[in-house]
């Protein structure tokens, strides 16, 4: 399975971005399991971001990005995103999708830099 990361940049604070990624190959492999979007800021340790589950829609959003950021996926284009809103410029870092049991498949990275 790959996963490709896409949709980050430069934004001003207060601005939107929204993130995609596509997962192409052995794409069954992650059938029946979460997606979910994890970023590294710089110095700090990866954090989950947000998650979805794979059947019922579920959600799950870390407190500092709740109310701001929306997760969600087409299961029919085996595509996630990430609906990014009122950015701060604590949310930059290199934004990671990730997606199958225990999280074992990765896409690269997509950078977010929001400025003051």
């Amino acid at each position: 399975v790959q996963l490709q990361a896409s949709g980050g940049g430069l934004v001003q604070a207060g601005g939107s971005l929204r993130l995609s990624c596509a997962a192409s190959g052995r794409t069954s492999s992650t059938y029946g399991y979460g997606m979910g979007w994890f970023r590294r800021a710089p110095g700090k340790e990866r954090e989950l971001v947000a998650r979805i589950s794979a059947n019922d829609g579920n959600t799950y959003y870390a407190d500092s990005v709740k109310n701001r950021f929306t997760i969600s996926r087409d299961n029919a284009k085996n595509t996630m995103y990430l609906q990014m809103n009122s950015l701060k410029p604590e949310d930059t870092a290199v934004y990671y999708c990730a997606a199958g049991p225990g999280w074992s498949y990765w896409g690269q990275g997509t950078l977010v830099t929001v400025s003051s």
